[in-house]
């Protein structure tokens, strides 16, 4: 299989991180991540669009030649494919509940999180949105003291001991706010530590970029 990417971009960087955490844990997917420059535009030359239509990344190849499109539909294919030390527990409830943990990290504070960059500082050279950066501002605040909340019983990752997708998503969105030096979590002291502490994990070391 083959993974179609780029370094700090959220998406591909949550699964990123998620193979790296997998390999942490012993499982060889035997995956190959190939580089594509989006600076360069590369995401929108025929040969990735062949892959994607949507130009956008990742994508994982599987080994039929079929293309997967969406990050989260792409480790859920792996946590599957490969179920040995999975990320998501056996147990129907649990597994819910770190579902559900993820979608908020991700459709509250990642996604939101991706969209200010680019209203603010635009990797891309986008035009500034001060209405659309003013808008997130209000909104994220609520999320992330979700999230602070459940961290302020001293635990070290989101869902306790063991790391989950959600800990993959909340980290790729806050590595794309360094890289576009945006500052989220400064008036959130547990995040702030959870973030440097996942940050010194070897599977984060192996993938963050910034």
């Amino acid at each position: 299989m083959k993974l179609y990417t780029v370094p700090a971009a959220p998406n591909p960087t949550k699964v990123m991180l998620y193979i790296a955490e997998r390999e942490a844990a012993g499982i060889d997917m035997g995956i190959e991540q190939v580089r594509v420059n989006t600076l360069k535009g590369e995401q929108n030359a025929p040969e990735h669009l062949s892959r994607n239509p949507f130009g956008a990344l990742p994508v994982l190849e599987l080994e039929d030649s079929r293309y997967l499109t969406e990050s989260l539909s792409i480790i859920h294919f792996l946590d599957e494919k490969f179920p040995q030390n999975s990320m998501l527990s056996s147990d129907l409830v649990e597994r819910s509940f770190a579902r559900d943990l993820e979608r908020i990290v991700e459709l509250r504070i990642a996604t939101p999180i991706a969209r200010y960059v680019h209203v603010t500082n635009s990797p891309f050279g986008l035009p500034a949105d001060p209405k659309a950066a003013a808008e997130i501002e209000a909104s994220l605040p609520k999320a992330l003291a979700y999230i602070e909340e459940i961290l302020s019983d001293g635990r070290s990752l989101l869902r306790g001991d063991s790391v989950s997708i959600a800990d993959c998503t909340l980290q790729s969105g806050l590595q794309f706010a360094r890289f576009g030096k945006a500052e989220v979590i400064g008036d959130y002291p547990n995040i702030q530590a959870w973030d440097q502490a996942y940050r010194a994990r070897p599977a984060a070391l192996s993938v963050l970029k910034f």
